[in-house]
């Protein structure tokens, strides 16, 4: 493809110049590791975006195009990260922190984390705690087909829409799911740069929670 040809070698940054760039507003953090492993730690503040087959489409639906990427990713994926960022039309790469994020770890520098929690722990929380929302963050058309009975719909492409977070207020226990991860580890992130640190990831999704004894709304098949 003609734009492999116009890729910039990836800028990797020490430390202390990585986080010098994180102090300039011009420059966005986001983190391209996988779902699990961002969720097992993460440098507070990154957005995560998985470098999957919809990365492009993700990247630019939810990163800010005024902004330089600041990046975290797995070592000897930041030249293939610069490319599809380029797709997505974001603006030139600010830079990647050499060694990743073992490098920010083994400093001991601040590092944030999401807590991941099974089907079968919502079952149980839900009847008990009145300030518990489940926040679904699936398309319109799976929400349709089926979700939790007065489940919060914030679908990931549209979480930067401020009047959608306006739903969600600060004593609310998020229990965050989609179809299986990925999404609701990407929206938990940006939920937490946003000020919303009162949140859980149900892994398994709506697949899981369907198994569970928990009360849900579907959608049922018209006869013939």
């Amino acid at each position: 493809m003609p734009y492999m040809n116009e890729i910039k070698q990836p800028l990797i940054l020490e430390l202390p110049a990585f986080q010098q760039a994180l102090l300039d507003p011009a420059n966005e953090l986001v983190d391209c590791r996988p779902a699990a492993s961002f969720a097992d730690g993460f440098i507070p503040g990154a957005l995560l975006i998985e470098p999957n087959d919809s990365f492009v489409n993700w990247a630019g639906l939810l990163l800010d195009k005024k902004k330089k990427p600041l990046l975290i990713c797995e070592p000897g994926t930041e030249k293939a990260l610069t490319g599809l960022l380029q797709q997505a039309g974001l603006p030139a790469v600010a830079g990647f922190l050499g060694g990743g994020f073992p490098v920010w770890k083994a400093a001991g520098a601040p590092t944030d984390m999401i807590i991941v929690v099974e089907a079968d722990e919502l079952a149980m929380d839900l009847p008990h705690d009145e300030n518990l929302i489940v926040v679904d963050v699936r398309t319109e058309t799976e929400f349709t087909e089926g979700h939790v009975k007065d489940a919060v719909h914030l679908p990931l492409q549209e979480i930067t829409d401020p009047v959608l977070l306006g739903n969600i207020e600060d004593r609310d226990n998020l229990y965050i799911h989609c179809s299986g991860l990925y999404r609701s580890v990407t929206a938990a992130s940006f939920l937490k740069r946003q000020g919303f640190h009162n949140l859980r990831v149900v892994v398994g999704g709506w697949d899981a929670i369907k198994l569970q004894k928990i009360e849900l709304v579907e959608r049922k098949e018209k006869l013939n």
